[in-house]
Parts: C-alpha cells; sequence; structure tokens
C-alpha cells in the first residue's frame, strides 16, 4: 500500500467544497526562516487564490497539524503538502499519524523533493557563480536516519550532477553519512587548484544553513528559499501539484 493509499481517507459522499491545502513545514526558531517559509505559503495562497491555503509545522513552531486542521471548517477535506525536501520519519509516521487521528476527509501528498524544478534553483545559484570543471561540488542536506530520505537526496544529487555535468557529492549535517566537513575536505584533496562549492540544499536559513556555512567550503549557496527574495515560481508550482496529485484521492 503506498503512502497516498495509507494517508487518503476518502469522504462518505461528494462534496463540491475544493480541500484545503495545509503546507507543513519542519519549523525553525530562525526569525528569518520563519519568514522565508510564510512568504512561500503566501506565494502559494496568492497563485491558488481559489484554494484556502495555510501553513503549519510538524517540529518547533505552532501550529501543529492537528491545530492547523482544527482551524477549517469542519466540512471541508484537507490536503496535507509536506514543505520538505525528502521523505523521513515525519512524512512517513508523523503526518500520517496526525491525518489518521481526524475525521475529516484527508490526503497526504509527497515530499518536494526529489523533483527537477528544485534542481533548477540548486542550478541557477551555482551558474552565478561560475562553476568550472575544476570544481567541486558538495550538496549539502540535512540528513536522516531514514533509507528513504538520504536516498532521496542522493537522487537530487545525480540529477544536479546531470545538469552541471561536473561532479557533484552529497553530502549531511547529520545523522547520515558522509558529512558534510568531510566531503568538502574529500573534495579539496582530489582537486586541490579549483573550489569546493557547497550546494544548499535546505528550504530555508536556519541551523543547519549555519552549520553549512562553517563546513569549511570556499563558497555556501543560499537556501532555495532567502529572505528578500520572491519564492521561485517553480517552487510554487511544485507545491500546487503536490497538492493537485494528492487531492485526486479525495475525488469520487
Amino acid at each position: 500500500m503506498t503512502l497516498l493509499e495509507t494517508a487518503a481517507r476518502r469522504p462518505q459522499t461528494r462534496t463540491r467544497t475544493s480541500p484545503a491545502l495545509l503546507a507543513v513545514s519542519h519549523g525553525t526558531s530562525c526569525p528569518i526562516g520563519q519568514a522565508s517559509v510564510a512568504a512561500l505559503v503566501d506565494a502559494v495562497g496568492r497563485s491558488r487564490a481559489d484554494l484556502h491555503v495555510a501553513g503549519g509545522f510538524v517540529d518547533v513552531q505552532q501550529p501543529d497539524v492537528p491545530a492547523t486542521l482544527g482551524s477549517i471548517e469542519p466540512e471541508r477535506p484537507a490536503v496535507v503538502v509536506p514543505l520538505l525536501l525528502s521523505a523521513g520519519f515525519h512524512v512517513h509516521v508523523d503526518l500520517v499519524e496526525d491525518l489518521e487521528a481526524t475525521d475529516r476527509p484527508t490526503a497526504l501528498g509527497r515530499a518536494m523533493g526529489p523533483d527537477d524544478r528544485l534542481v533548477a534553483v540548486l542550478a541557477r545559484r551555482l551558474e552565478a557563480l561560475h562553476v568550472t570543471p575544476d570544481d567541486r561540488i558538495v550538496l549539502g542536506a540535512a540528513g536522516s536516519t531514514d533509507a528513504r530520505a538520504v536516498a532521496d537526496c542522493v537522487d537530487m544529487g545525480r540529477r544536479l550532477e546531470s545538469r552541471l555535468r561536473v561532479p557533484v557529492e552529497t553530502a549531511f549535517v547529520s545523522a547520515a553519512q558522509p558529512s558534510v566537513p568531510d566531503a568538502v575536505a574529500a573534495a579539496r584533496t582530489s582537486r586541490p587548484r579549483g573550489r569546493v562549492i557547497i550546494a544548499t540544499y535546505l528550504l530555508a536559513p536556519g541551523y543547519f544553513a549555519r552549520l553549512l556555512e562553517e563546513a569549511g567550503a570556499d563558497l555556501v549557496t543560499p537556501p532555495l528559499l532567502h529572505l528578500g527574495e520572491v519564492p521561485d515560481p517553480g517552487i510554487v508550482d511544485l507545491v500546487v501539484d503536490r497538492y493537485e496529485e494528492a487531492s485526486a484521492g479525495l475525488s469520487g
């Protein structure tokens, strides 16, 4: 049984009410990260003014998922779109349990990554640095104890390597190997004449982004969302597409 099949609950009767879109991120104590994610949720809402769009969090911030669900009128179905770059414990366990605990018709969308629209944002940030074949790229991801989440990140590294046509090593801030500092050191040894550049594969600024900045690379790109930047239209479209895909499980 797939994740969507496990998490989706079909209503007893047909409804013409469009499901609400709940954009659920990890949460952060960093004010810049909070504002960056809020800007994405706002952009999604502006792109789909026909929908009820709300933000929520699986950790650190409030409202949590049950509170966000409770803020929606009782008769409206809801689709939770994880604003998470890979499908680890939060997607496969926390969010599934949150939706199983409600009587509301719900569906759980896929994580944001892997997806080529995220690759495009990473690539543009690197292309602005005029990457050359002498440079080495480390894709710096958060990390997870869930092998599926790690595989999602490795997939993104391969996609980025294919697009840039330069080697990309996927590494992790925590919970998985190789660590980002180890990957940076290995990259510097393998190509001493070039630069080592960390491509930040994090959604928004925060503690993990600061750790990437301290990992010893010559350059570090900003996260996918960055304060002062309008959220990339491709990322907005990605969130909406995840909603549309999951909401199909609520139709009929």
